[in-house]
C-alpha cells in the first residue's frame, strides 16, 4: 500500500488577538492531521501578536489525503492560569496537493487564523511538501545455512573384560616358546617303584633280626661275666 509523509516547516503568524493587557503572551501551537500524531512547536516567549518558530514537522499518512486535516491551534501559555486558546487554521490536505510545484521543494503558503468565536484575526504562515514512498513488499527471509553432516563410524564393541587375579595383576603372557608338555606317570616306573620298595623292606627286615640276635647274645655272656673269671 503506498502512503506519504507531510513536511510542515512552521514558520510565523502576525496579528494576532492580544489576550493578556499588562503584559506580551508567549505563543506556541500544536499541529495534528486529523486529532492524530500530535506535534507542538517550543514556546515563543513574549512573542505579543508576533510569534515566530520556523520548527520542523513530519506526518505519515497512512490515509488518502482527501479525507484528512491539517489543524493548527495556537494557544498562549499562562503561569497561574491554564493555558488558553488564541485562534486556529483547518487545512484540508487536497487543497495541498492541488498547489503547483515539483514535490521537492517546499511550498510557502499562508492561511487566515480565526478565534474561537470563528471571527477571523491574523494570519499563519507555514511552509510544506509531500514525500511519496512505494508501497511495501513482502520480506524474503533468506534461505536457512546448509549444515553438512558428518558420517557416522560404526565401531565393533569392546571386548569382554579380563577375568579378575589375585591383586588385580594377570599372569604374564609367554615370550613366544610353548610351555613344556606335561608328561603322565608310567606303568612301568610304577612297577619298579613297587618292587624296589619290597626289597628294601625285606633288607630292613633281616638287618633287624641280625640285631636283635646280637642284643641277645651280648646279653647272655653279661650273665657269664664275660668270659672272665673271678
Amino acid at each position: 500500500m503506498e502512503y506519504r509523509t507531510l513536511e510542515v516547516k512552521l514558520g510565523s503568524a502576525k496579528d494576532l488577538k492580544d489576550l493578556n493587557l499588562l503584559s506580551k503572551m508567549d505563543v506556541y501551537a500544536v499541529a495534528t492531521v486529523s486529532g492524530a500524531q500530535k506535534t507542538k512547536t517550543p514556546v515563543h516567549r513574549n512573542a505579543g501578536t508576533n510569534p515566530t518558530w520556523n520548527f520542523p514537522m513530519k506526518f505519515t499518512l497512512h490515509e488518502s489525503p482527501a479525507r484528512l486535516t491539517l489543524e493548527i491551534n495556537l494557544r498562549c501559555e499562562r503561569t497561574l492560569a491554564s493555558d488558553k486558546d488564541i485562534g486556529e487554521v483547518l487545512v484540508p490536505l487536497h487543497q495541498l496537493l492541488s498547489q503547483p510545484g515539483d514535490g521537492k521543494s517546499f511550498q510557502h503558503v499562508s492561511y487566515q487564523v480565526r478565534k474561537p468565536s470563528g471571527k477571523p484575526k491574523g494570519a499563519l504562515n507555514f511552509s510544506y511538501k509531500f514525500t511519496a514512498h512505494p508501497p511495501v513488499g513482502p520480506t524474503s527471509s533468506p534461505a536457512p545455512p546448509q549444515y553438512q553432516y558428518a558420517t557416522a563410524y560404526v565401531y565393533p564393541p569392546p571386548p569382554p573384560p579380563q577375568p579378575s587375579y589375585g591383586y588385580g595383576y594377570a599372569p604374564q603372557p609367554g615370550y613366544g616358546y610353548p610351555p613344556p608338555p606335561s608328561q603322565k606317570p608310567s606303568k612301568h616306573n610304577f612297577g619298579m617303584g613297587l618292587g624296589a620298595g619290597l626289597l628294601g623292606g625285606a633288607l630292613g627286615g633281616l638287618l633287624i633280626g641280625d640285631m636283635v640276635s646280637d642284643v641277645g647274645s651280648y646279653h647272655a655272656g653279661f650273665g657269664d661275666a664275660a668270659g672272665f673269671d673271678f
